[in-house]
């Protein structure tokens, strides 16, 4: 099958589906935390604070650590945003406007949870629709050819993204490969899925966070086999392996130190989230 990028031209702006996709993100992020603070009787207030400091700074992250990783010439590139330095960026702001505002962290984290976990699953369709971040060669019937792609899937370009290919295929040849952006959007909607059933446990405030991370992890890990990347440092793992393994561990000590439930309180200070019960 042979796919080509989604793009509109209106006058002289091309507006991509990944940009639509990143914007409906952050919309049904807000929409899913707005629903997570209602259910706990707060007011959605914070859920507008936290959606923008999460936008600024995960944009940010995502550019400068695919920057740091391929050189300063990105810098304004299409795309080149990757995943996990958008998560450090996203998470830095949040946690600073928390400060900011009198949240406590916990509480930020487990309301952080599921608009995390979808919003990363609608981007990865946006992904697809840029095509990027697609995976290596594969003669299984839904493999898919990118001649348009961010590279194109040709023979030469997946061999500068390290990937093997016989001497025999010509370097202008465009070959079929895994569509690892769909396999993600299924993995990540089924953790949104699950952390939705989750969101009313009866463990310590953090704690579907700490679910989050161990499932992200697990699933950033297990894809990474397939990617055409080019930044494998030991054998056939990736500096993103090597990042999903610290949140399996580190999501795994916090499942185990927030197993009891606690009884985390929200400080008064915290207008933002108390203003529902004082204006009602």
């Amino acid at each position: 099958m042979t796919v080509y990028p989604m793009v509109f031209q209106v006058g002289p702006l091309s507006i991509t589906g990944f940009g639509i996709m990143m914007m409906i993100a952050f919309l049904m992020g807000a929409w899913v935390m707005q629903r997570y603070l209602l259910e706990k009787g707060f007011s959605t207030a914070y859920a507008e604070h936290a959606v923008i400091a999460g936008v600024v700074g995960g944009i940010l992250g995502a550019k400068l650590w695919y920057v740091f990783l391929h050189g300063p010439e990105h810098l304004f590139s299409r795309g080149g945003l990757v995943w996990y330095g958008g998560f450090i960026g996203g998470a830095v702001a949040a946690i600073l406007n928390g400060y900011r505002l009198r949240i406590p962290l916990r509480f930020t984290m487990d309301m952080g949870a599921l608009p995390l976990a979808l919003g990363h699953g609608i981007g990865r369709v946006g992904c697809f629709l840029v095509q990027d971040d697609y995976g290596v060669p594969t003669s299984l019937p839904w493999g898919m050819r990118f001649p348009q792609g961010y590279p194109p899937t040709t023979a030469a370009d997946l061999q500068r993204l390290g990937v093997d290919i016989p001497a025999n295929i010509p370097p202008t040849e465009v070959l079929a490969v895994h569509p690892t952006q769909l396999y993600e959007v299924a993995a990540l909607m089924f953790m949104f899925w699950l952390l939705w059933r989750l969101r009313n446990h009866q463990h310590a405030t953090g704690w579907l966070f700490a679910v989050y991370l161990v499932a992200v992890g697990i699933e950033r890990f297990m894809v990474e086999f397939i990617r055409a990347k080019d930044d494998r440092l030991l054998g056939t793992f990736t500096i993103a392996q090597g990042m999903s393994a610290v949140l399996i561990v580190l999501g795994i000590a916090l499942l185990v130190k927030w197993w009891h439930k606690d009884d985390l309180q929200i400080p008064q200070e915290a207008t933002i989230l108390h203003s529902k019960a004082a204006s009602g």
